[in-house]
């Protein structure tokens, strides 16, 4: 019997579809649309040649629903299996990387991206949900004399209302930042008091990109104390991106409204960051502690530095 032959891809005639709709049932080409290689009778599901689907039909939102599922929620999925390597062998995620294992696993920068951006998005939602929530070391006071004070690790700035509401003063600002907020504010208590309101979600869109910047500094704070390791800056990187991954993870966790499960959280942090360096570089447990000291204070100093400028950021902003 001769081959009968098929539609031509999408079941078109003359570039239109039959009564201007798309055929029901998807139509099995003669060759493929990809590659354009003849494909053999009986028409197999997939191109042997460069394994494109033969089988073309305008997609649906369930299989949109599939490809994501696919790649994110499936049991089996690289996502799923590289969380559970993050969580349970601290530091193992990097040297499975820096030995080549990569295909296995999702890849640091873009795991990085999608935890930070969840749960950056779920601590904006709870901010927006509940204005009353607390922000880290963020206090606005918005009595007679409106004020708002940052304080990091030892170092505050303030910024408000004088008493009484004669003017406006700052506390361990820069004169010329100083005169720019009191532009920035205006001097009077219901202004200032009207722009705080939103101050904590301005805070909250901060975080993305100062984090974005910490991330390499951390990196090359790995590189100065570990330069007897002979890695390459950007192996220094990849640590950075999956320690600073589990640090977010902590942080959704923390967001959770369950009892003393926070505090398991910010313990658990420098545990693992421990156990972590002691996988990855290796050492005698005090040449450890010596390194992580220097590393944490060179650290604390830049998160530091970095989280006063994004105040700053979100008051002028």
């Amino acid at each position: 019997m001769s081959r009968t032959k098929r539609a031509s891809p999408g079941g078109r005639r003359g570039g239109r579809y039959h009564h201007g709709r798309p055929p029901p049932e998807p139509h099995i080409l003669d060759s493929c649309p990809n590659c354009e290689q003849p494909l053999p009778e009986p028409t197999p599901k997939f191109c042997p040649h460069c394994g494109q689907e033969t089988r073309v039909r305008a997609p649906t939102v369930g299989e949109f629903v599939q490809q994501f599922g696919g790649a994110y929620l499936s049991t089996e999925g690289a996502m799923w299996r590289t969380l559970a390597l993050l969580l349970r062998r601290p530091g193992e995620l990097t040297r499975q990387y820096l030995r080549g294992r990569r295909k296995h696993y999702v890849l640091p920068l873009r795991l990085y991206l999608t935890i930070s951006v969840l749960v950056l998005l779920a601590v904006r939602v709870s901010t927006l949900l509940d204005p009353s929530t607390p922000q880290p070391a963020l206090q606005v006071d918005k009595g007679e004399t409106p004020k708002i004070e940052l304080s990091v690790g030892g170092a505050s700035m303030q910024v408000g209302i004088k008493p009484g509401g004669e003017g406006f003063e700052c506390r361990n600002v820069p004169a010329a930042v100083c005169k720019r907020l009191e532009q920035r504010l205006g001097i009077g208590p219901a202004a200032l008091a009207n722009d705080t309101s939103g101050l904590k979600a301005r805070l909250t869109d901060a975080v993305g990109p100062m984090m974005f910047v910490l991330l390499p500094c951390f990196a090359a704070g790995l590189a100065i104390a570990y330069r007897n390791r002979r890695l390459r800056y950007t192996e220094h990187l990849v640590f950075a991106l999956h320690l600073h991954a589990f640090w977010f993870l902590m942080l959704g966790v923390t967001l959770l409204p369950l009892g003393g499960l926070q505090l398991v959280a910010w313990l658990a942090v420098p545990v693992y960051t421990w156990l972590a360096l002691r996988r990855v570089y290796g050492g005698r447990w005090w040449t450890q502690a010596l390194r992580a000291s220097v590393l944490a204070t060179f650290y604390f100093t830049t998160l530091v530095t970095a989280t006063m400028f994004a105040a700053l950021w979100a008051l002028l902003a």
